[in-house]
């Protein structure tokens, strides 16, 4: 394990590409998505209740060096919400079917919470289209999750969603924070980015589509979803964990027991960050993902190499602890 202290890889002077914001129709429904610059693909996945707008931050920098795909989730955003299938699953082949319109054969996944869940089935269905899996404070890694997603997994709870964080609460969560900054205290984005998340949910299509999603995902006793007996399968593809040390929505540990269980991976922990460590640190961010991009080779899928693993089993490093 190490902390983020990339050395910049490019100069903050360098003109960063024009981010184009662009729309497709996939299988009928509107998808919304952002893409910048030339060079190898890198594809952004945000978690439930955000929009790409969370890469904000990070596109820019990392656009100076690769193609850069940031998409709005179906059920979130700019994109449709319709009645449908909003499992992990369905959101991986989404990611698939996105990339196979904008004429990309494969990329470097990058995925946080809900995202990371999402990365991880896409390379699990997916491995010929993955060259490298990024996991940033990702969901599907152990049982734990913040106390306010499994009460709104409870029956009832659509009905007070639109309640939980009305907009005078992100107004209040960014000004808050700009005010602290402004005297030297470092405020973290979890205040402002779940309560700008929830504010969302005030439209009764999103409100259905983050139900929907949620209760795939997480009961009111944590996380139902978990990866812990697959990752045996990523041995051999580069592997990026990203979290920060304080994040009060999954725990770090989750982090570090997947490192564990991935056997050439790396993590990174950005001290004092919380759920949103591209927000809270974007420069050490950006760096440390081009930095590991810059320094392996893509993963090259071997339909006999996933026969060897599948027969063999992930063996004894799997087992919860």
């Amino acid at each position: 394990m190490s902390t983020a202290n990339a050395s910049p890889a490019t100069s903050p002077r360098t003109p960063a590409p024009r981010i184009e914001e662009r729309e497709t129709s996939l299988h009928g429904h509107r998808v919304s998505y952002s893409i910048a610059g030339e060079g190898p693909v890198v594809g952004l996945i945000h978690g439930i209740t955000e929009t790409a707008d969370v890469w904000r931050d990070v596109i820019p920098r990392l656009a100076r060096h690769y193609t850069v795909v940031a998409g709005d989730l179906l059920g979130h955003g700019r994109s449709a919400k319709p009645r449908g299938d909003y499992s992990l699953g369905a959101y991986a082949s989404g990611m698939r079917d996105l990339f196979g319109s904008l004429g990309f054969e494969r990329g470097t996944v990058v995925g946080r919470s809900l995202g990371g869940g999402i990365a991880m089935q896409f390379a699990y269905q997916f491995p010929e289209y993955t060259e490298r899996m990024v996991l940033v404070s990702s969901g599907g890694l152990g049982r734990e999750v913040h106390p306010l997603l499994r009460a709104a997994t409870l029956p009832g709870s659509e009905l007070v969603l639109p309640m939980i964080a009305p907009s005078w609460a992100v107004r209040v969560g960014e000004s808050t924070g700009r005010g602290l900054s402004r005297v030297g205290l470092h405020v973290h984005s979890d205040i402002a980015e779940m309560a700008r998340g929830y504010a969302s949910l005030n439209d009764a299509e999103a409100r259905d589509a983050f139900r929907h999603t949620l209760r795939a995902v997480i009961d009111p006793g944590g996380q139902r979803i978990s990866a812990l007996d697959r990752l045996y399968l990523a041995d051999e593809m580069p592997v990026l964990l990203l979290w920060g040390s304080d994040d009060p929505i999954i725990p770090a540990r989750h982090g570090r027991r997947a490192h564990e269980l991935i056997r050439h991976s790396r993590l990174v922990e950005f001290e004092g960050s919380g759920h949103w460590p591209q927000l809270d640190h974007p420069d050490r961010f950006a760096d440390t993902l081009i930095d590991f991009i810059e320094t392996t080779e893509p993963y090259e899928f071997e339909l006999g190499r996933m026969q060897q693993q599948l027969r063999t089993g992930p063996g004894p490093r799997s087992q919860s602890p």
